[in-house]
This record gives structure tokens, sequence and C-alpha cells, in this order.
């Protein structure tokens, strides 16, 4: 009689562990997660001042445990000739990052990539002239480095 009611408590203590365990998991992850990844990486200005917000405010969204983490422009300079690409390598990190951590860079990683290049040609907007062709120019080096190497 004993060995079947620890056989029961136990059985009972495991499926309340796995319930439990299963909620901390959702609440670690948040069902829209996918979503919200999504709307931060698009090639828009719009994504990108979403994501921008939120980077400025990384604890607002722990609950989704993304992965922050930047090297910037990797072994690129960050602000080439002065042109301050540097949040937009963060960006592009933030997706490579957390699209892969998903296992959905590859499905992925042609709009990082249109997004990253989106996000340098719209700092180079605030040149003009030779400037920012020059600007361009690297905003297209760049690019073309994250296609091949990235």
């Amino acid at each position: 009689m004993h060995r079947r009611l620890a056989t029961a408590l136990a059985a009972s203590t495991l499926a309340v562990a796995g319930v439990l365990g299963t909620a901390a998991a959702a609440e670690a992850a948040p069902a829209d997660k996918a979503q919200v990844l999504a709307s931060w990486t698009q090639t828009s200005a719009s994504s990108y001042t979403l994501w921008s917000a939120a980077q400025a405010n990384q604890s607002a969204w722990s609950a989704y445990e993304f992965n922050w983490s930047t090297d910037y422009c990797s072994s690129s300079p960050d602000n080439p000739f002065g042109f301050p690409f540097s949040m937009s390598c963060a960006r592009h990190d933030f997706g490579y990052r957390n699209y892969k951590a998903e296992g959905a860079f590859d499905a992925n990683k042609v709009r990082l990539d249109n997004a990253f290049h989106e996000d340098l040609k719209r700092v180079c907007t605030r040149y003009s002239g030779g400037t920012k062709t020059a600007c361009d120019s690297t905003a297209w080096t760049y690019y073309q480095a994250v296609r091949a190497f990235g």
C-alpha cells in the first residue's frame, strides 16, 4: 500500500513539475517572439526605429531572451571614413544571432542582409555630393561583404 502511494505521489510530483517547467519555458519565450523578431528585422525605416527603441530598453524585453550582443562591424571599421555604420552593424548582428538561435537563419539571411544595406543607405542620406557617393559606395562594399561572408 505504501509503495503504491509513494509511486502515485512521485508520478503526481513529476506531472506538476512538467507543467510548471512548461509554464516557465512559455514565460521565458513568449509565443509572439518570432513575430517581434521579424518586426525588428525588416528593411523599412520603421522596423529600424522599433529595433532601436527596444535596443535602448533591453530590460523591457528580457522575457524574450533575445541576444543583444554585438561586435558591430566585426573586423571592418565601425565608422569607415567617418560614416557612422556601427548601429546598422549592431542590428545586423541582432538579426543574425537571434535567427541562428531560432534555427531559422537560412530562411532569413537574404532579408537580414538587405535590411543591413537599407540601414547603411539611410545613414548615407545625411550627406550630399561626393561625400554621399563615397558613403553609398562604402555601404555597397559592406553589403557585398555580408552577402558573401556573413
